[in-house]
């Protein structure tokens, strides 16, 4: 009976896929990100070896390799995290504010914050771009950064009077992410950040002000199509 009890017991509990070789693996890799992230953040990519990080993780260097093809592949698990991270931090603070110039500067805000971050300045920034290359950099960065901007974008767009088709809205997103992105490099070369971070956030609060005056004025977006009809919108080859 005690035998039958035990089993019984046994099968009620929730199995962990892969056991404690998978557990154990996954606490390995954990360890690398977060080992080669302090040392990346301190000393540079260029500067920061295998032999530090796996030294640092108490891993072997092979146990390294399981998991990444070598440094850059784990820049890049690194920089996802970054990433995710901070693009978390920003989210929340977008909760419990419905009103939508409102949320576009809690954003503003928060994504300062972020750009202050010393992991997120050598990571993303200074690093991100030279280590996966512009293309990579920017698929990486629009899981996560474009995808907040888009949603605010969207967001405070719809709330005035403006009629505009999915092409026009990501156009505006395009431009305030490349402005959120200019900022941040603003931010992170500047000899006082603090500085810095108060002229960006003077900006595009008064950008984001303008565009509310003129939401609210009922004034209409001039439509592309007869720009390109009168021949504005095109080079004129001088």
């Amino acid at each position: 009976m005690a035998g039958r009890s035990q089993e019984k017991l046994r099968s009620g509990l929730p199995r962990v896929k892969g056991g404690r070789r998978q557990q154990y693996s996954s606490a390995t890799k954990r360890a690398l990100v977060e080992v080669a992230t302090r040392l990346f953040t301190q000393h540079g990519y260029a500067a920061t070896s295998l032999d530090a990080i796996v030294a640092g993780a108490r891993v072997t260097k092979g146990a390294l390799y399981h998991h990444f093809t070598g440094k850059q592949a784990l820049f890049e698990a690194v920089f996802e995290k970054v990433e995710g991270e901070s693009a978390r931090r920003i989210r929340a603070s977008l909760k419990g504010t419905s009103d939508p110039w409102e949320k576009a500067l809690a954003g503003l805000r928060a994504f300062l914050d972020v750009v202050r971050d010393p992991t997120y300045q050598r990571v993303v920034i200074q690093e991100g771009p030279a280590i996966l290359g512009y293309e990579r950099f920017r698929e990486q960065e629009e899981r996560s950064s474009y995808a907040i901007v888009q949603d605010i974008v969207r967001s405070v767009l719809e709330a005035g009077t403006f009629e505009l088709d999915e092409a026009m809205i990501a156009t505006f997103s395009r431009i305030f992410f490349g402005a959120m992105s200019a900022a941040g490099e603003t931010v992170t070369s500047a000899e006082d950040p603090r500085v810095a971070v108060a002229q960006v956030e003077t900006a595009i609060t008064f950008i984001l002000t303008g565009l509310r005056t003129l939401a609210d004025s009922g004034v209409e977006l001039p439509d592309p199509g007869e720009l390109l009809a009168s021949g504005d919108g095109e080079p004129t080859g001088e």
